[in-house]
């Protein structure tokens, strides 16, 4: 296990002597020592008020009774396939392994002093000299006390509700628990519920593991919010052809930027509980909200908020990145997964098919640590930390109004509030010939937009069609990341070339 003081070579290195982390990564993956006892003690679920057991009689809603169901996610409905992958080097043996090496470190008296894995060919967890800048394999969930440090960090978000750093998996996406819940065959298949718009990667994965993409539209009109009553016409019309048993949230949203309501979130898990769909919320952005009146609210935080009527009931895995936010660190791949309400022998599954992916990359574990356990108050480097944090989320919502403001400036182009995230999602219109044209290359009228606009101005957008939109509307997603004097160019630019494009084609 990796030691906390080395956690602290990486952390204060990096701010104080402003040297590159990679050789720090190098100090803190080879400097190996047991792991210490921690100052965020974890309670058990019962301590917190939300996860008191539900009385034997049915509790009332204001939808109604809430009939007691199954959970969505057994070992009986999970994807067949998981079940039959075996990856022995990292099996049960390795895994009581483990609990040994706690066991002794506990002081639980044994015949021997020490556990001597001979099972996996980690030759840096054997002894052999590492070379620099290699490195070695952690644990497969992730290394023990990050872990301890996300479920502390996430313990302050939600303002004391218990996290269990056993029901965190430090990760470097969020596939893992789809591929889980995929299963069936024809109108068996899984249905899962994604936003339009929405972030490719979903619409990607869920092609790959062959199961089914359930849509449900955001409300342009109302900032992107989210309406039950089209969740409700999605689900219905989805069960005539699949099975919907996963619900896929992003918020703050990509690529429309909008932040949900508190009462939104409610009424999402109300929907999820009733349903019995399993929940996936895609909180990566969770740092970046900008509009005045908007505030990020976890799903897990209001989930237990609402009591155990939901919080004992609705099965939910939550995401967050080192890639978003303030940090921006896309090339290190951190991030972590909690899972609420999982079974058991379903969660040992997921722990199988995480080990066999070996383990997340060291350098992105790491990182991930520093986020969620940042410089205190009192500590070297808390000022400039809180100094460049702050500066970093000014700067972003100082160009998240500038971008709502200028595009909305331009005849053809609507832009709702960039209430969070990093991008705007604005609305184009653009004259029937120009869409003819497209239809005749064989291009979404948006694309062709896009790609006349990059020849021509060197501008890079997204084009619409490559997040869903409603039928008959054409957007592009752009981000708000360029320094502020390159974003106020790059906007007079578009506004040029779209009056440009608009008279050509007219």
């Amino acid at each position: 296990m990796l030691s906390k003081r080395s956690l602290g070579v990486l952390k204060w290195g990096r701010c104080e002597q402003h040297a590159t982390v990679y050789p720090m990564v190098r100090d803190w993956v080879l400097n190996f020592s047991p792991l210490p006892s921690l100052s965020c003690p974890h309670r058990v679920l019962s301590a917190f008020p939300a996860a008191q057991g539900v009385p034997q009689e049915q509790k009332m809603s204001e939808n109604g009774v809430i009939p007691p169901r199954g959970k969505v996610l057994t070992v009986e409905t999970m994807n067949a396939n998981v079940k039959k992958v075996d990856y022995a080097v990292r099996g049960p043996i390795v895994q009581r392994a483990v609990q040994i090496e706690k066991e002794l470190r506990e002081g639980v008296k044994k015949p021997f002093d020490e556990v001597i894995k001979a099972n996996i060919g980690d030759a840096h967890a054997m002894g052999q000299q590492p070379i620099t800048f290699f490195r070695a394999y952690t644990t497969s969930q992730g290394i023990d006390c990050v872990r301890q440090d996300v479920a502390c960090y996430i313990e302050r978000r939600d303002g004391g509700v218990p996290s269990d750093p056993d029901n965190i998996y430090l990760t470097t996406g969020a596939s893992d628990g789809i591929v889980l819940l995929t299963s069936g065959e024809g109108p068996t298949r899984t249905g899962v519920m994604i936003s339009i718009p929405q972030y490719p990667l979903y619409s990607a994965s869920l092609a790959e593991l062959g199961a089914v993409q359930v849509n449900y539209f955001l409300n342009e009109e109302k900032c992107w919010s989210l309406d039950i009553s089209e969740l409700e016409r999605s689900l219905h019309a989805a069960r005539e052809h699949c099975n919907p048993r996963v619900l896929c949230i992003i918020n703050p949203g990509n690529p429309t930027g909008q932040v949900q309501s508190r009462q939104c979130i409610e009424d999402v898990i109300r929907f999820a509980a009733k349903e019995n769909l399993f929940l996936m919320a895609d909180e990566v952005y969770q740092d970046n909200v900008y509009a005045e009146g908007c505030e990020f609210h976890s799903f897990k935080k209001v989930l237990f908020e609402m009591g155990p009527e939901y919080s004992k009931k609705v099965e939910l895995a939550s995401f967050h990145s080192t890639s978003k936010c303030y940090m921006g660190e896309c090339g290190f791949r951190g991030g972590y997964m909690e899972v609420i309400n999982m079974e058991p022998d379903v969660k040992a599954q997921l722990t199988k098919l995480v080990s066999v992916r070996l383990c997340p990359p060291a350098p992105g574990q790491a990182l991930m640590d520093l986020v969620v356990n940042g410089p205190q108050p009192g500590e070297p480097s808390y000022q400039t930390f809180m100094k460049e944090r702050s500066a970093v989320l000014g700067a972003l919502a100082e160009k998240a109004k500038l971008t709502e403001q200028i595009l909305n400036t331009v005849p053809g182009i609507t832009c709702n509030p960039v209430q969070g995230a990093m991008y705007s999602f604005p609305q184009i219109t653009l004259p029937e010939r120009a869409i003819s044209e497209a239809k005749a290359k064989g291009q979404a009228p948006d694309m062709f937009y896009c790609m006349k606009l990059l020849e021509e101005t060197g501008i890079c957008l997204v084009p619409g069609s490559g997040f869903g939109q409603r039928e008959g509307t054409y957007h592009f997603r752009m981000t708000i990341l360029p320094p502020v004097d390159k974003l106020k160019l790059m906007l007079n630019k578009l506004k040029d070339f779209h009056q440009r494009f608009t008279q050509q084609f007219s």
